[in-house]
């Protein structure tokens, strides 16, 4: 994945349409995303979770560096639950989730203003987990469907939520915020008759 991710960045330089540059970082953060679980994974004493907080950290100081946020006046807070461990079933799908929802603030949140992003990771009651992105930018338009939308982004996004079994909401007050609420996915064992 980092190979894809290196041919991804080196086609960048020769590219000058802004749209089809932005398309290229888009792929490059989600193919980061995934490859930063893996990375994390090998790390872990267990070989079967990493630790998400952890992970958010470092992913969220890519998204800053990728996207030259200080420089756009933008802050980002992280309230993050420590040692949330999470299966590789639920942790790519959930880092690819907040990757998008966290470019997206970044890119579009604040095209002329400064502004603030608050994460959120908690622990919830009954083992679940609320995942929560909000800025206070100029918001979505108020008539946007998030759930039937044509951004790949948005599509991509509610296609991982019903991929965890989990749920999602928006809120517009003051901003943007979406909050993700899981389970991690219990690991199924495949039975093959020989």
């Amino acid at each position: 994945m980092q190979i894809i991710s290196s041919i991804l960045n080196l086609q960048s330089f020769t590219v000058t349409d802004p749209k089809l540059l932005d398309i290229l970082k888009q792929n490059q953060n989600r193919i980061k995303s995934m490859a930063m679980i893996h990375e994390k994974l090998y790390q872990s004493p267990n070989l079967v979770q990493i630790d998400f907080s952890d992970y958010l950290n470092s992913l969220t100081a890519d998204l800053v560096y990728t996207y030259l946020i200080k420089d756009k006046g933008i802050e980002i807070s992280l309230d993050l639950d420590k040692d949330i461990m999470l299966n590789i079933e639920t942790s790519i799908p959930c880092g690819l989730i907040y990757s998008e929802l966290l470019s997206n603030s970044i890119k579009h949140a604040f095209p002329n203003i400064k502004g603030k992003i608050e994460v959120k990771l908690k622990r919830l009651v009954d083992d679940f987990i609320m995942l929560r992105v909000s800025d206070n930018g100029i918001g979505l338009p108020q008539d946007i469907d998030f759930h039937k939308t044509d951004t790949l982004g948005l599509q991509l996004i509610n296609n991982l939520v019903k991929q965890i079994d989990g749920t999602i909401e928006l809120n517009k007050t003051g901003g943007t915020s979406f909050t993700i609420r899981f389970q991690e996915l219990k690991y199924k064992k495949e039975f093959r008759s020989i």
